[in-house]
């Protein structure tokens, strides 16, 4: 019965009829028993409300004659799958976290939804290669059948890595734009009588619309200060949740400022002078750089064109003389 099977198996989807069966079911029984593994015990403190809205709870008491101090909201989230998607080493979690930090996402489960995303387009990216591997299994080979099954996975799961990545990259690059102004209007604010709280304030307020992600930043920083949060604490968290180096300075510099007992306008008004230098430096960094990412292109476009303007003609003539007098 066995060989008759694997002869039918072979007959209709090819030499690698068993290889594709056995992927196939293997990948079956990876998602029929995902539900039983990530199956969590519910929560005891679930237990003390449930319902959908405070009047159906609050206040009620249980089974065992305990009152319900808060209520089910209903509404389905991966946090009774949180053990398995994220990760258990604490320093990996911190990295974690961090990273989705600075690209922008500070939710509570970022960490969990990106890895059941990561999972989940894997998943589905691995399927749509054996699905097209099942179609075609017989005009490919071994070779070609093993590529179209790992590597769409492996490109479903690494897309949130590179998305993240992305997005960090390109979030830290406004910041690092729009910082110089920033300072420029806390020095100005600074030395107009207000303090450095209210100054943050102030700054945050007039960059929303023109550096939504830096006006964030001082946003967080002014309703931790506001909270009673300690102002050097505030600021490492600052530097830290950025991850840019001019604002990572420009704590140092605010700390130092505070521990010595300086002025914080005269700080300020020096380290907005380096920054408003250091962007003129960029800016003819990148002009020096215009003139060689330009000869490629140059190269390309311009020196084939004039090729064939000078040399074709006498090409062409060649051609023909040789023409006539093979004639």
């Amino acid at each position: 019965m066995i060989s008759t099977a694997l002869e039918f198996i072979t007959a209709a989807l090819g030499p690698l009829g068993p290889v594709i069966v056995a992927g196939g079911l293997g990948l079956f029984l990876i998602l029929l028993s995902l539900p039983v593994i990530l199956k969590k015990g519910e929560d005891p403190f679930a237990k003390l409300g449930k319902g959908s809205t405070p009047s159906a709870t609050f206040n009620k008491k249980d089974g065992k004659g305990r009152m319900n101090l808060r209520y089910d909201s209903g509404k389905m989230n991966l946090a009774k799958f949180e053990a398995y998607l994220t990760p258990q080493n604490a320093d990996e979690l911190t990295a974690a976290r961090l990273k989705l930090m600075q690209a922008g996402y500070r939710s509570r489960g970022a960490v969990g939804n990106f890895n059941f995303l990561r999972m989940i387009l894997g998943l589905s990216f691995l399927g749509i290669g054996l699905l097209y591997s099942l179609i075609m299994s017989g005009d490919l080979s071994a070779l070609q059948v093993s590529l179209y099954i790992i590597l769409p996975g492996a490109a479903g799961y690494y897309l949130p890595s590179y998305w993240v990545e992305r997005r960090r990259q390109t979030r830290q690059q406004e910041l690092e734009d729009g910082f110089p102004d920033a300072l420029d209007l806390m020095l100005v604010c600074v030395e107009a009588g207000q303090s450095l709280d209210q100054s943050i304030v102030r700054v945050a307020t007039e960059i929303k619309h023109s550096n939504k992600a830096l006006s964030e930043e001082f946003e967080i920083v002014a309703n931790e200060l506001r909270a009673g949060k300690e102002r050097v604490s505030v600021l490492r968290d600052l530097g830290e949740r950025c991850g840019v180096s001019d604002i990572s300075s420009f704590v140092t510099v605010l700390v130092q400022s505070a521990n010595f007992g300086t002025a914080i306008s005269d700080a300020l008004r020096v380290y907005a002078f380096e920054m408003r230098d250091k962007r003129i430096m960029r800016a003819e960094e990148k002009a020096n750089k215009l003139p060689t990412k330009m000869t490629l292109g140059t190269m390309l476009f311009t020196v084939p064109p004039l090729l064939i303007i000078m040399v074709g003609p006498s090409v062409y003539d060649i051609y023909v003389n040789l023409g006539a007098g093979g004639q």
